[in-house]
């Protein structure tokens, strides 16, 4: 674990830009790791449902486990065979998250504490979360190479938000042991 809160900030901010460049580089190469990371977390998924299965003393969860474990692996192979749908249910699942994670975001800006520069920085970088995440479920139809650039664009910025958040909270001498304590008050 990081002893600074604006160190993690910081490295999370520089993940972000370089994240950002490469799905703006390569927006295809992006969609389709997506997709293939997707399918991976789906077979592991009845891998381990099919282990739990027969770990089990009873039929009723062993039914349930190898169902289960059928649909996972039937949702990798879709993934794999189908890229197009499964992106487009990557491009919902990416809107819903970029405006829960916003409007989480401009909640932590009125977290006990913190500097108006940080509040302001928090209150932008949520508001942009939201936006993305609108303008992808509004037209989810917009294809996946175009999730792929917005997704670069919002990591950019995202990332040097997070970048300018950790410089302050440096500057502020904040811990995590401090953010701790604030939020504890």
């Amino acid at each position: 674990m990081f002893k600074s809160t604006s160190l993690s900030l910081i490295l999370l901010g520089v993940l972000g830009v370089i994240v950002g460049i490469i799905a703006i580089a390569w927006p295809n190469v992006t969609i389709t790791a997506l997709v293939i990371v997707f399918a991976i977390y789906a077979f592991i998924a009845a891998g381990l449902q099919a282990m739990r299965a027969f770990s089990s003393a009873t039929a009723g969860p062993v039914f349930g486990h190898l169902l289960l474990a059928l649909i996972d692996l039937a949702a990798g192979v879709a993934a794999l065979v189908w890229p197009g749908p499964t992106a487009l249910v990557l491009v919902l699942v990416v809107a819903i998250w970029a405006f829960v994670a916003g409007f989480a975001e401009v909640f932590a800006a009125f977290g006990s504490g913190e500097t108006a520069g940080t509040r302001a920085m928090f209150v932008v970088t949520g508001l942009i979360s939201v936006a993305f995440g609108v303008v992808l479920s509004a037209r989810p139809d917009i294809g996946a190479v175009t999730l792929a650039l917005l997704f670069g664009l919002f990591s950019l910025i995202y990332g040097v938000s997070e970048i300018v958040i950790g410089v302050q909270m440096r500057r502020t001498g904040k811990t995590v042991q401090a953010v701790l304590h604030d939020a504890a008050a």
